[in-house]
């Protein structure tokens, strides 16, 4: 088991002692592993369904009570949208998160006001290592500022930050920071244009069942 390996739907709050001792104890007994890949699983399985129910107010408070998620008022989770690690998720006032997004937290995820995330959004914090001879994982966290507006099948890449009121265009990949107010595109992403930085708009609305 990779020591660096953290479990997407929650995580325990140890020393760099009680780490390693659990590394150990895992290492040396393979059941424990097993029981620990069974309740990643069932955690895994929890978050799924929950992203199916239909009803905005019971998704949410399960989301706040059950796994964690921090999320100011007026925030819009639509269904079908997958977690990681929720306990390191936040999300500010009046954003939007939609259909079948992938919220990765592994490393931190911090969402801020006024943010819509467009359908099948995926934002990443943790990815392999191609170099590596183990194939182990590398990352860092993600900050989404407020007012920014990532578009349909966008990716963005671990440690990246998109700035206040920058547009993330229709299916590009976010590699590197993002200026606030600009306007990005492309494979990777680069700078096509620029925002008018007077933003005024609150969002938070949404239709019943969905």
């Amino acid at each position: 088991m990779d020591s660096k390996r953290v479990f997407f739907w929650i995580q325990l709050p140890m020393t760099k002692k009680m780490n390693k001792t659990l590394r150990e104890i895992i290492k040396k007994w393979r059941w424990m592993r097993k029981l620990l890949d069974m309740a990643e699983g069932f955690g895994f399985l929890m978050m799924t369904i929950t992203g199916k129910i239909p009803s905005q107010r019971i998704r949410k408070l399960i989301y706040r009570l059950f796994f964690g998620v921090r999320m100011e008022k007026r925030v819009v989770i639509y269904g079908g949208v997958e977690i990681r690690n929720p306990r390191q998720l936040s999300i500010g006032e009046n954003s939007i998160i939609g259909h079948r997004s992938i919220l990765d937290a592994r490393r931190g995820l911090q969402i801020g006001k006024n943010v819509n995330l467009s359908t099948g959004v995926w934002i990443w914090t943790l990815e392999h290592d191609y170099q590596d001879p183990q194939f182990r994982t590398k990352g860092g966290g993600v900050t989404i500022k407020d007012y920014a507006w990532l578009s349909c099948r966008t990716v963005i890449l671990p440690g990246v930050t998109i700035g206040k009121g920058a547009v993330v265009a229709a299916g590009a990949v976010v590699t590197q920071d993002v200026p606030d107010y600009s306007v990005v595109g492309g494979t990777p992403a680069k700078i096509i244009g620029m925002r008018q930085p007077n933003l005024e708009y609150h969002l938070g609305e949404y239709l019943p069942f969905i």
